[in-house]
C-alpha cells in the first residue's frame, strides 16, 4: 500500500489538516476523530478531503511539507478541485 498523503477538512472549525501515514486511510481518519490531543481534536467531524500515495515514507513526508510549505487555503482548495 506505502504511504499516503491525506487532507481532512472541518466544517465544524472551517480548517484544514495535512498528514502522511502508512496505515489505511479510514484507519488514520478513526485515529483522529478518536479522543487524543493534538490539533485534530479541536473537532469531531473531519473528513478526508484529498490523497496522494507514494512509495516511501520520505517522499510523503517531503510532499507534506510541500504541501505545508505553501501556507494557502487557495492551493490546498485546489488540490482538492483538481481531483474532484
Amino acid at each position: 500500500m506505502g504511504y499516503q498523503v491525506y487532507i481532512l477538512y472541518s466544517a465544524q472549525i472551517d480548517k484544514y489538516y495535512v498528514g502522511h501515514t502508512s496505515n489505511s486511510l479510514p484507519d488514520c481518519l478513526r485515529r483522529h476523530l478518536s479522543n487524543h490531543k493534538g490539533f485534530t481534536a479541536m473537532a469531531k467531524d473531519w473528513v478526508i478531503c484529498y490523497s496522494e500515495v507514494f512509495e516511501s515514507k520520505s517522499t510523503a513526508y517531503r510532499r507534506e511539507r510541500e504541501i505545508k510549505s505553501m501556507k494557502s487555503r487557495d492551493y490546498i482548495e485546489s488540490l482538492i478541485r483538481e481531483r474532484g
